[in-house]
C-alpha cells in the first residue's frame, strides 16, 4: 500500500532499495507538478512570472518531452514520436515551452500524461528485464552511455527543478503555496 501525502501525492518509501526509492521520488515529483498545474484554465498555465517567459503550460509540454526523449528515445533507442518528429529542433530548440500557448489545457495535460504513462511502462519493463544497471540503446556523441539509474537520477532533478519553478508561477496565480 502506497502512503500518499495532503496533496494525494506518493510518498517515496523510507526503507526501499535502490530502485524502489528512485522510482518513489520520480512519481512524488511528477504529482509534484500534476498538483501545481491543477485546475488551472488557460490562462493560468500561460501566466509568467517576472522577466522570465516560463510558463506552467510550457513545463508540462516540456516534462512531455523529455520524458518522451530519455525513456523511449534514448532508454529503447526509438525514434522521435508525434509531435516531436514533426519540429525543427534548429530553429526553435524551445519549442516545447513556446508552442504551449497553442495548446489548450487539456492538451497539454493528455500529452504530458500519455508521456508518463509510456515512460513507466519502459521502466517497468526494464526493470523486469534487468534492472537499473541497464544501459541506454543510444549513445552520447563522444560513446558513452548512461544507465536506467543515471536516467532515472536526472529525471528526478529534472522535475524537481522544475517543480521550484512551478512554485513560484502557481503562487503568482492565485496564492497556492506548498512544498
Amino acid at each position: 500500500m502506497t502512503d500518499l501525502d495532503d496533496q494525494g501525492r506518493p510518498e517515496p518509501p523510507l526503507t526501499g532499495g535502490d530502485t524502489d526509492t528512485l522510482v518513489g521520488f520520480l512519481e512524488y515529483q511528477r504529482a509534484t507538478l500534476e498538483w501545481k498545474t491543477a485546475g488551472l484554465d488557460a490562462s493560468g498555465l500561460n501566466t509568467t512570472v517576472a522577466a522570465s517567459s516560463m510558463t506552467l503550460g510550457g513545463m508540462l509540454k516540456h516534462l512531455a518531452y523529455v520524458e518522451d526523449s530519455w525513456f523511449p528515445r534514448w532508454f529503447l533507442g526509438r525514434d522521435r514520436s508525434a509531435p516531436w518528429d514533426a519540429v525543427d529542433w534548429k530553429a526553435d530548440r524551445d519549442w516545447d515551452w513556446h508552442s504551449a500557448t497553442e495548446d489548450s489545457p487539456e492538451q497539454l495535460r493528455t500529452l504530458w500524461q500519455e508521456a508518463v504513462a509510456r515512460s513507466r511502462a519502459v521502466v517497468e519493463q526494464a526493470l523486469a528485464g534487468g534492472g537499473i544497471d541497464q544501459l541506454s540503446q543510444r549513445r552520447w556523441p563522444d560513446g558513452r552511455t548512461p544507465s536506467l539509474r543515471w536516467i532515472l537520477v536526472h529525471m528526478i532533478e529534472e522535475y524537481a527543478r522544475h517543480n521550484g519553478h512551478a512554485d513560484l508561477i502557481r503562487e503568482s496565480i492565485d496564492g497556492l503555496t506548498g512544498e
